[in-house]
């Protein structure tokens, strides 16, 4: 019995710390985990940098309902449902990811949560479990599950090398050339021919 773990910002949405780096203006959002290999770290400094400039949680909630899919995300999504069931694990928030779920047909969405105070600002991250994505699949496995993972940034490596198969989609350059092993893909039709392959289809 298999389960399909997908990364969600950069597999099958853009970034979202990106989008609000551009419609805010500040560039230093634009770091992500493609960048910092150190989540806690990174959120930290985006918690700094939005309190510096005032910006909470309504403003980047006006951003992400701008948000579309990646193309073709959905409609790979939607085929590789009907072949396996299949969880986006994420490090973003249930308060990020409503809009998202919604446009690509309310998927299975294992994420963190954010700490918002009185004054609507950031005050904190609740995560909902140490190393999420790796703990996340090593519990699949333990009831009796074998993972297929993808994902495209530092923080997804240890997901894709504990499943039975994983794979890298348009990730950097730099996390390509220190994992070799892992296949790449930078389309959809690869990446859910990859995922056949695995699932023996």
């Amino acid at each position: 019995m298999n389960v399909c773990c997908l990364d969600m910002e950069g597999v099958l949405v853009p970034e979202i710390w990106i989008a609000f780096s551009e419609a805010s203006g500040i560039p230093e959002l634009r770091r992500t985990t493609r960048d910092e290999p150190d989540y806690n770290k990174l959120m930290r400094f985006r918690m700094d940098i939005l309190r510096e400039h005032g910006l909470g949680l309504k403003q980047i909630q006006d951003v992400i309902a701008t948000i579309d899919p990646l193309p073709g995300a959905k409609e790979f999504l939607d085929e590789l449902r009907t072949l396996s069931q299949v969880i986006i694990i994420s490090d973003t928030f249930e308060e990020f990811a409503k809009p998202l779920m919604a446009k690509l047909g309310w998927p299975t969405l294992f994420c963190n949560a954010l700490i918002i105070g009185e004054d609507n600002m950031v005050d904190g991250v609740r995560m909902r479990c140490p190393e999420s994505k790796l703990t996340t699949v090593r519990g699949l496995q333990a009831m009796g599950f074998e993972t297929i993972a993808t994902g495209d940034s530092f923080n997804d490596l240890a997901m894709i090398r504990a499943s039975k198969a994983g794979f890298l989609f348009r990730s950097t350059d730099a996390i390509r050339a220190s994992n070799p092993d892992l296949p790449a893909y930078e389309e959809f039709d690869d990446l859910l021919t990859a995922f056949k392959q695995a699932l023996g289809e």
